[in-house]
């Protein structure tokens, strides 16, 4: 029996158990990246921020010298070490996607 369009019985059961493995590594992975701490910072460490795989912020250090800085300065500081944490965790999720599909010998990124 030449099935739908091409996908015999064995094609769609293979289908069926790459959609199973992609489910379960990608449950692995969710909390993986939930487990994850990355670190960015700005002022050569003035300011840093922590954040999971999944940018959820979870901690932040102001050094003494970033707040003599004054308001405007330390503000600087905090925007730019959220938004490198959150290129570093945006950076690393992609990443550890590509990584996903190319295990499980699908094409392209999620």
């Amino acid at each position: 029996m030449a099935g739908f369009g091409g996908f015999g019985l064995g094609k769609i059961k293979e289908a069926f158990q790459k959609a199973t493995q992609l489910k379960e590594r990608s449950q692995v992975l969710q909390q993986e990246l939930e487990d994850m701490r990355l670190e960015a910072e700005a002022g050569g460490g003035l300011v840093k921020v922590t954040v999971t795989g999944n940018q959820e912020p979870t901690g932040i250090v102001i050094s003494q010298e970033a707040i003599n800085q004054g308001k405007e300065v330390l503000e600087d500081l905090v925007l730019t070490a959220m938004r490198n944490a959150y290129h570093l965790s945006a950076k690393t999720m992609k990443e550890k996607m590509e990584e996903l599909t190319n295990e499980l010998g699908l094409p392209g990124a999620l």
